[in-house]
């Protein structure tokens, strides 16, 4: 009997294993997706003596996207947001997280800055609050406040054409 119940028990651990490993870690679904943004108030990168917050975006569509100079997968997103800045379909703000003021503001020199403005995050407590599993994430932030889409893992123009552009213009008509 003892016997029967530890065949049982690895074949459904087996099982569970093998569903597991056919899912995309990418889409690992959030438990913000449909709730508020969680509040901030950050200074800004390149003016410290300036804050953002969410709040500040109320009634705007708009897109937060979490990186980092020392993220190599921030590097390989870096065009695809360029681009998603100069088709101007929604604002792209900027979390810049844990990193080093100076490190940011020199990547962003150095690649371009797509961000209306990038908040800065240094010791990644507002990263917590998003449930930012590592960077580069991106959310889509509706006008009354509410997430609708969060990217684990950088933005593909595939990603931009097939989800975020649809759902950006679905959330500006309302």
């Amino acid at each position: 009997m003892m016997r029967y119940v530890l065949i049982t028990a690895f074949v459904a651990l087996v099982a569970l294993l093998g569903v597991g490993l056919t899912l995309n870690p990418r889409e690992v679904p959030s438990p913000l997706v449909g709730k508020p943004a969680p509040n901030f108030q950050l200074p800004q990168l390149h003016e410290p003596g300036k804050q953002f917050s969410q709040k500040d975006m109320l009634g705007k569509v708009w897109l937060l996207n979490v990186w980092a100079s020392w993220c190599v997968t921030c590097r390989e997103e870096h065009p695809v947001l360029v681009e998603f800045a100069k088709s101007g379909a929604a604002p792209l703000y900027g979390l810049n997280y844990k990193d080093e003021r100076k490190d940011g503001i020199a990547w962003l020199k150095q690649f371009g800055d797509p961000y209306v403005l990038s908040a800065y995050d240094r010791d990644g407590r507002i990263g917590i609050d998003y449930g930012v599993y590592g960077v580069p994430e991106t959310y889509v932030i509706d006008k009354k406040g509410v997430i609708r889409y969060k990217r684990i893992g950088a933005l593909t123009p595939e990603i931009l054409k097939n989800k975020v552009l649809p759902l950006v213009a679905e959330l500006n008509k309302g």
